[in-house]
Order: C-alpha cells, then sequence, then structure tokens
C-alpha cells in the first residue's frame, strides 16, 4: 500500500473529480465547503494542491488571462494517475473501514443513553 492520504488531500482529490475541468483553487474550496460544511480558508487549499502537485497526484496548468480578472490568468488542476491510484486506494480503505460500522454506532449510541 502506498502513501496514505489524509482527509483534506482525500477532499481535495475528491474534488477535483466532481468538478474535472473547472478545478481551479476558489472552485475546489467552494466544493468542499458545500459538500462538508466545513469554512476553509483559499491559502489551506492552495499549499494542499502545492503538496499534492510535488507529490505527483495532480497536475496543473495555467490559463489564459481574462478581462473578468483583470488580465489575470487561472491555475486549473487535474487529477493524475498516481492521485488517482492514491484516492482510490484511500476510498477502498475508508470502505474497508466503514463496512458494518453502523450498527455498531448505533449500539455505542444505545448504550450511553
Amino acid at each position: 500500500m502506498g502513501r496514505v492520504l489524509g482527509e483534506f488531500e482525500h477532499l481535495i482529490l475528491l474534488a477535483l473529480v466532481r468538478l474535472r475541468e473547472d478545478a481551479y483553487g476558489v472552485t475546489i474550496k467552494e466544493e468542499i465547503e458545500a459538500q462538508t460544511g466545513r469554512e476553509l480558508y483559499i491559502g489551506a487549499v492552495y499549499t494542499a494542491l502545492a503538496r499534492l502537485q510535488k507529490n505527483g497526484y495532480v497536475a496543473a496548468e495555467v490559463g489564459e488571462p481574462t478581462a473578468k480578472r483583470g488580465g489575470r490568468r487561472k491555475k486549473f488542476y487535474t487529477l493524475a494517475n498516481p492521485g488517482r491510484d492514491a484516492l482510490r486506494q484511500s476510498q477502498l480503505a475508508l470502505r474497508g473501514m466503514s463496512e458494518g460500522i453502523e450498527a455498531e454506532l448505533d449500539a455505542i449510541t444505545e448504550s450511553s443513553s
């Protein structure tokens, strides 16, 4: 098994899959916030993206400048093959650990009431 993804890295890679060609810092932040209810700092998103890019999990490409952004360019992110593999491994591990856990959670909740 390769390097285990942290929770935030996992969420970022999931956001890349959901957003596809529209994945850049702000949309990634907004997607994670919408899906998890967590409020994020954009700096944390960019720090994680840089780490994932350094590890070869994410590729980045700078888009064309737009008038809407005052001539600035967006940096778009895509899931690289090692990132896809790491995400798949992480998903399998979480699924395996979660399987059958609902009954146990219910038992814990009932016994603590």
